[in-house]
């Protein structure tokens, strides 16, 4: 991160969703000395409201500069997979990346059995940035972690947990019971 007090100019964009794994992200890439940026995504999402927020919050605690879009689709999205998501965060941000950003995060990891958080998925999307770019990267990480190797970073790194939202039916206290809560709740009951 830039020290001088000079503005310096983003490198990386992160794809900060308010959650465990693009806070451990951004920390990631800060910890490697890179000048991050990130972009928060609404796109209908039943969490959006406490998602921003906690994105709002982990940019600030980090003194990061944030983008919020919002993409109006035709209907609300539920709760569970969302089909197509993954690629249209990678593709929003190829659209509103400053021209200094040479990589595109994401904090994707193994073990979910999502095929946007495959190694298949991240060679295609890199395919998709190459078309319109020469040089953007896209980064993932945490792509051969599991979830509980993510939380040991996080713990390790001192990830502000506390700040991050993880409920996908978005409700001001978590549910307990969509697959998020009770992800996040067997990584509470490790630590």
């Amino acid at each position: 991160m830039n020290t001088s007090g000079e503005q310096a100019k983003p490198e990386v964009l992160i794809l900060l969703s308010g959650g465990i794994d693009s806070a451990a992200c951004l920390d990631f890439f800060l910890d490697l000395g890179r000048e991050p940026c990130a972009l928060f995504v609404g796109y209908g999402q039943a969490a959006e409201q406490q998602e921003t927020q906690a994105a709002l919050a982990i940019a600030h605690h980090y003194n990061v500069a944030i983008d919020n879009i919002r993409w109006t689709g035709a209907r609300q999205k539920g709760p569970g997979v969302i089909s197509g998501r993954n690629a249209s965060l990678i593709t929003a941000a190829m659209m509103e990346r400053p021209s200094s950003v040479s990589v595109i995060a994401l904090g994707i990891h193994a073990g979910t059995g999502y095929a946007d958080c495959s190694t298949a998925f991240v060679r295609n999307m890199q395919q998709v940035l190459d078309l319109y770019s020469e040089g953007v990267q896209l980064a993932a990480p945490f792509l051969n972690w599991t979830k509980a190797d993510v939380l040991e970073y996080c713990t390790m790194r001192d990830v502000p947990l506390h700040m991050t939202y993880s409920c996908e039916k978005g409700f001001v206290s978590p549910c307990g019971d969509c697959l998020s809560c009770l992800d996040r709740r067997a990584l509470d009951a490790r630590t």
